[in-house]
This record gives C-alpha cells, structure tokens and sequence, in this order.
C-alpha cells in the first residue's frame, strides 16, 4: 500500500490539492498534527473540488501517535536528502510505503531526518529557489512510485468521456 504522509501541514489549499491527488490515486493520507488549519476549512474544499469524500485520510494527534499506528517503509522527503528520489526502488507491490513530507515553512524536524539519513530523499533542484510547492512535490514522488508499480488499480483511459473521444 502507497502512503502519503504530511507533517502538521500548514497551508489548507495545499492539503485539499493533495487529498484530491491522493483520492484519484488510491492512496492513503495520513495527517499528522497539529495543523495549521481546520479541516472544514472551505479553502480545502475549494482544492480538493468533490473529490475529498474519496479520499482515506487519518489524523494523527503527533509523530509519535502516527508511528505507533503505523508500520513499512517510510521515506523522508527534505531538501537536505543526499539522494534523489528515483535512486530509492518502489517495485515492491507488497510493501507498506509511506512517503513522509514536512510542514511548508519548516519540513521535517531535524531529529527526525538525522534518525533516518538513509531514508532521507531530495527532488533536485538548482539555487534559484529553496523548495518547490508541497503539493507538487507529493504528486511528483508518488507518480513516480506508482510508475515503478505500473500504476496499480489506476486506469490508463479517461474514464469520464472514454478512451476514444479525440478519435471520435
């Protein structure tokens, strides 16, 4: 099972953007707290469109609450990784995975990360800035998992008007 995990997430259209990424993807949610909103917020609302009913989410009190909850491999994604993500193998169907994001001001602790160096993955990116936008970083790393999972249970044509409709 693919897990996305957010560390006391900060910014509500953020977490709506990636309930909706998460709701189209079958991917669990795991929110870990405190947050920096209120759930009914109408911003996620508005990010998440109707698609939040689909999404599996939990939120977690803290970090301590959500690891005694949860078990499998857990990857840290911070600007201080010393690999990229794509270096780390994702093929395993069978493994829990648990991609690990950190609040938008701040990431992940540093307590936490140095616990986990070999864990820790980066997206690259030059000097210019210092992060990208936390809900393009979840849906760049997920889709790469999924890619090395073949998209499991996810469809390769457009479901809504069907697979033909540009030839039609």
């Amino acid at each position: 099972m693919i897990n996305v995990v957010l560390f006391e997430p900060e910014i509500p259209q953020n977490t709506g953007n990636i309930m909706r990424t998460c709701a189209g993807t079958n991917t669990k949610l795991h929110l870990i707290g405190p947050l920096g909103f209120c759930l009914s917020e109408k911003a996620i609302k508005r990010s998440g469109v109707n698609y939040i009913n689909h999404c599996d989410y939990t939120l977690y009190d803290n970090y301590e609450d959500f690891l005694a909850k949860n078990q499998g491999e857990f990857y840290y994604l911070t600007r201080y990784g010393k690999k990229t993500y794509s270096d780390f193998s994702f093929a395993d169907k069978d493994k829990n995975i648990y991609l690990i994001f950190g609040k938008e001001s701040t990431g992940i602790p540093k307590e936490i990360l140095s616990a986990n160096l070999s864990r820790c993955a980066r997206i690259p990116t030059n000097g210019n800035i210092r992060a990208l936008n936390l809900s393009n970083c979840v849906a760049l790393v997920l889709f790469e998992v999924l890619r090395q999972q073949d998209f499991p249970n996810l469809s390769r044509v457009d479901l809504f008007k069907g697979e033909n409709y540009l030839s039609d």
